[in-house]
């Protein structure tokens, strides 16, 4: 129990945090990663942490379906329409993207779980916001009416409740930093829709912990992130009834000027990883944070010698996406060879 909320106990844990052994002496830094891709439920990720304690309390409140919003190839919805097909539940996945043409990635492993995805695509009328919202009323009325009991999961599982997931996280890992000796680690961790930083964030303060913590912004933000970031601080302290205030460490300059967007920089930190330590990273998430990683080591915002923790937080299924897939498959045609 932390903070006086129960969960429900679904992941193997803990995750790994294992040495980089190759790319360490490569870059020169002592470079970790923390394996949160590997919580084995709907091909692993981050969010499966936060909906221990969503889900548990879904099930405290009678619900029957989940109903949860985000990218047409969104992480955040596969985990949960797997934890949903776990425990027995519906579930449903609405987005204000636009269809992608063919059913790959996440949208083929939300159709194997039998979750279905609701797209309200651009109309030229309403924002992006907008259709979410009226797409996600629209599919809670539609089983509503149909006598389903429907709990709403925010994007990406990032509320006050979903936070809790990486401040148990922030314990974990400060527990195993400790045991190998690296306990003023720095942590490197993607920010998304925050909840995984922020969930961090406040149990590494809150838990005098010694590790340190980046934050690397993989989109642009409608106002200052900083700002979003206190106001999320501010709801999660009142929200516990605590006083937390950590030092935010938050870098908005490889976010490459759009979510889940095609660079060749985050292509190639994909492939470096791959080649050097046979691990994959996703080119939503990891990989454009990975990139952003090589970048402050080689510019020197990251002394050489420093001990480092990457998160990996999983979304290897993108890979496959369609925009994503074909300029992999381009540059790496060199590697077919037919004899």
């Amino acid at each position: 129990m932390i903070l006086g909320r129960n969960k429900l106990s679904l992941l193997h844990l803990p995750t790994p945090l294992d040495h980089l052994s190759n790319i360490s002496k490569d870059l020169g830094i002592d470079l970790y990663i923390k394996r949160d891709d590997m919580t084995h439920i709907g091909m692993g990720g981050n969010k499966l942490r936060k909906l221990e304690y969503l889900v548990n309390d879904a099930i405290n409140r009678g619900s029957t379906m989940l109903v949860t919003e985000g990218g047409a190839q969104t992480n955040h919805g596969r985990l949960t329409a797997a934890v949903a097909t776990k425990l027995g539940l519906k579930c449903a996945i609405v987005t204000s993207d636009d269809y992608p043409g063919e059913i790959s990635s996440n949208l083929l492993l939300d159709g194997i779980m039998n979750c279905p995805i609701y797209f309200k695509p651009k109309d030229g009328i309403h924002s992006s916001n907008e259709r979410f919202k009226l797409c996600g009323e629209e599919v809670i009325e539609k089983y509503e009416s149909q006598g389903e009991k429907v709990y709403f999961i925010p994007l990406g599982g990032s509320n006050e409740l979903g936070a809790l997931g990486y401040y148990e996280c922030s314990m974990e890992l400060t527990k195993q930093a400790k045991d190998m000796a690296i306990e003023d680690a720095l942590v490197v961790s993607t920010i998304g829709s925050m909840g995984t930083y922020m969930g961090l964030a406040v149990g590494l303060n809150n838990e005098n912990s010694k590790l340190g913590l980046v934050g690397i912004s993989i989109m642009p933000y409608p106002m200052d992130i900083n700002i979003y970031a206190k106001d999320y601080l501010n709801r999660i302290n009142e929200f516990y009834g605590i006083s937390t205030n950590p030092e935010f460490n938050i870098i908005t300059k490889y976010d490459k000027g759009a979510y889940n967007n095609l660079d060749e920089d985050v292509r190639n930190a994909i492939y470096y990883m791959a080649k050097k330590e046979a691990i994959i990273l996703d080119p939503c998430y990891t990989g454009k944070a990975f990139a952003g990683l090589i970048d402050m080591v080689n510019n020197g915002d990251i002394k050489k010698g420093s001990k480092i923790i990457f998160l990996h937080t999983g979304g290897q299924p993108g890979i496959n996406s369609l925009h994503h897939r074909k300029a992999m498959e381009k540059e790496l045609l060199e590697n077919i060879h037919i004899i």
